[in-house]
């Protein structure tokens, strides 16, 4: 259930990813390297070698430095996304993805050297550092209030705050680091790059979280006096909030593509389970309650597709994409959630079993449906800009 892939060499790439994912990844699925945390450092850099090995590490940027467009990007991603492991082996996972998508945007040759490099090699991994603890009152969902600051002192920035559910860091060499640096009516941050591990930035706890496919998991994280060279702050001060909707719009998306993949394959294994297992005298996709199951699944999968290709499109012109991003997210991540719970059904215990993946889809996919935004904080955003431009048509007609 692929859309078709919008270039020649997209689909060269993406066919190249899928044989990849296919048969070398898949097989680790059972691997005992899969923690509740996600995948060891180990086990990453065991598959990354295959990768490499494989001509499919970070294969949605080019041997030039140059980016696939979006439309290319979802035809790669998707495929990458096959095997929960697929986006850690050829280096398309959140949050590096992400990452290496708005530094590739904002930061300094000096900076893409240093901390870009690496990445897009997939000899580092790297983690964002926004999402704050409610229980501080910090960041979460809206931004302004993240609490988190960040003091000039001479040539340096001392940075205080703590972070939650910041994905990966644990085990990253690359951090961007988002501060308030200013106060006053209108909320200010700055992002800055670190190298890690640092002392100042000390892990708390990794949290135990319904998914389990990200390298370090979610960390709660102490950043106690960090100083850093103002020649480390990412493009310019008081620009954070600005260069986040720079790096979300298309992390959404990318979200979208990757478990578009995942449950993709849920789908195959119920379908393969469905014409091949036997009850009361027929085989199950003959009983209309699992057949009608998996026709909506195909029709939910189609409808994602055309959303992520439609929303990729949109970004490929140069929009922000904010609108059609939330849009896409909340259409997507609800309809990949219900296939994955078909999925379970039809499988009955084998479904709630780690025997395959779909028992993992279902958890990936209910974390989706918060992470990056949760459904009702994208609704109410579109309700706000419905509203404006409603109220805005009616004052010009």
């Amino acid at each position: 259930m692929f859309t078709p892939c919008p270039s020649e060499r997209s689909k060269q790439i993406a066919d190249r990813v899928e044989r990849f994912v296919r048969d070398v990844v898949a097989p680790y699925e059972q691997d005992p390297r899969c923690t509740a945390h996600g995948p060891t450092e180990e086990l990453v850099d065991e598959l990354r070698a295959k990768a490499r090995a494989a001509g499919v590490m970070t294969p949605h940027i080019l041997a030039d430095g140059s980016h696939l467009d979006q439309r290319e990007t979802a035809a790669v991603l998707k495929r990458s996304g096959l095997s929960p492991l697929g986006p850690v082996a050829v280096n398309t996972m959140a949050p590096d993805e992400g990452n290496m998508f708005l530094l590739g945007k904002v930061a300094s040759a000096a900076q893409k050297a240093r901390f870009l490099e690496p990445l897009v090699r997939g000899d580092a991994r790297s983690a964002f550092f926004m999402t704050e603890p409610a229980e501080d009152g910090g960041a979460g969902s809206d931004p302004s209030m993240l609490g988190t600051t960040a003091v000039r002192d001479g040539d340096d920035w001392v940075i205080n705050g703590r972070k939650k559910f910041i994905t990966g860091a644990e085990g990253a060499r690359v951090g961007i680091v988002m501060a308030r640096t200013g106060d006053g009516e209108r909320a200010q941050a700055t992002m800055f790059l670190v190298d890690l591990p640092h002392p100042a930035i000390r892990t708390e706890r990794v949290i135990d979280t319904i998914d389990s496919s990200m390298p370090g998991g979610h960390a709660l994280v102490l950043i106690d006096n960090l100083r850093v060279p103002a020649d480390q702050v990412l493009g310019e001060v008081h620009e954070g909030f600005r260069y986040a909707q720079v790096r979300l719009s298309p992390a959404r998306l990318s979200h979208c593509m990757r478990w578009f993949g995942t449950v993709t394959r849920a789908d195959e294994i119920a379908r393969a389970y469905a014409t091949t297992r036997k009850a009361f005298g027929k085989l199950l996709i003959d009983h209309e309650g699992v057949g009608f199951m998996l026709a909506e699944n195909l029709i939910d999968l189609q409808q994602a597709a055309l959303m992520i290709d439609w929303c990729a499109g949109v970004l490929d012109t140069g929009s922000a994409g904010t609108s059609e991003s939330s849009m896409a997210k909340v259409a997507v991540s609800e309809a990949l959630f219900r296939v994955a719970d078909r999925c379970v059904q039809i499988l009955g215990g084998n479904g709630v079993s780690r025997d395959t993946i779909v028992e993992q889809a279902f958890r990936e996919l209910r974390a989706f449906r918060i992470y990056d935004g949760p459904t009702e904080v994208h609704k109410w955003s579109l309700a706000k800009k419905i509203k404006r431009d409603t109220l805005g048509a009616s004052k010009h007609g």
